[in-house]
């Protein structure tokens, strides 16, 4: 595999987030997910804080993932593919003087991207039943320019996210994602849900900023049948699929099991699962043993 530096891997996502078509970034929680997402030919991958916690832990996204857990596992799945990865801050891990140490972890980590939101700690996952419960404006604004401030590497991408739109409503929501915006937040992401208003609100956000924008494509609705060619037209610059690996390993290991337990064996079942050669060039295993040929003496 080419090494590609981190700073590389940022340039290229904001070069990414300039085109005429959106960014699609995959969503995974490990480095073998990372790397069929790099292969299947994706521009980014996206790492899933719900997907970690489900990974490392076995427990829902729920706030349970802390920093060092969170920035020691995106530094070795970050390290596993030459394109970009975002990565979930969840809420920056505290105040203002937590954010800080934030940032430098995920630049340590070779992270190209990273979305901190305004939720009040414990945090849920936004797509939970009910709604949210965030900070309050000030509080929410300060932390995202402490984010910004922080950042050692101008290129390292700073995306704020707002959970207020289903508790305040999406006038306050876009009221944050403009001052985000104007305290140096590189894109905006405003968590929303299903709704028959999904698509108008997505557009209300384009219209009030100036920067990309981000949406959660897991969000259904409407978003479920749009197109890669439709995705920027609709205002979404960056569309983010947590759910992909997490829904697709769960659905497929059931099957398999199931399987197993009502036949006894996994005769049968081979054509919905990697053979060891399919498996194994996915972890890159042509690479290694050219290397090992390099230097066999």
């Amino acid at each position: 595999m080419t090494t590609v530096t981190a700073t590389q891997k940022r340039r290229a996502l904001r070069e990414l987030l300039t085109r005429a078509q959106a960014v699609r970034a995959p969503g995974i929680y490990d480095g073998y997910g990372a790397r069929l997402v790099e292969q299947a030919g994706f521009s980014a991958v996206y790492m899933t804080g719900n997907g970690v916690s489900a990974s490392l832990l076995g427990r829902p996204d729920v706030g349970l993932i802390d920093l060092t857990l969170m920035t020691d596992h995106a530094r070795r799945v970050s390290g596993s593919v030459s394109i970009p990865l975002i990565c979930d801050a969840d809420t920056g891990y505290g105040n203002v003087v937590n954010v800080r140490r934030t940032i430098a972890e995920f630049e340590a980590a070779g992270v190209a991207a990273i979305h901190m939101e305004d939720q009040i700690s414990p945090k849920r996952c936004a797509q939970m039943p009910g709604d949210r419960s965030v900070l309050e404006f000030d509080e929410a604004v300060s932390k995202i320019a402490a984010a910004s401030a922080a950042r050692s590497d101008p290129e390292f991408v700073l995306i704020a996210r707002t959970d207020s739109a289903g508790a305040l409503g999406l006038s306050e929501a876009i009221r944050r994602a403009r001052a985000f915006e104007q305290e140096g937040a590189d894109a905006v992401f405003v968590e929303l849900k299903a709704s028959p208003s999904l698509m108008e609100d997505i557009a209300a956000i384009k219209a009030a900023v100036r920067v990309p924008v981000v949406v959660n494509m897991d969000s259904g609705g409407a978003l479920a049948g749009l197109s890669f060619e439709m995705m920027k037209a609709a205002g979404i610059d960056l569309g983010i699929y947590p759910a992909m690996a997490r829904g697709a390993f769960g659905f497929a290991m059931t099957a398999a099991l199931g399987h197993l337990s009502k036949e006894g064996n996994m005769q049968g079942f081979s054509g919905q699962m990697f053979n060891s050669a399919q498996y194994n060039a996915a972890l890159g295993i042509d690479e290694i043993e050219a290397w090992e040929k390099r230097f066999d003496r």
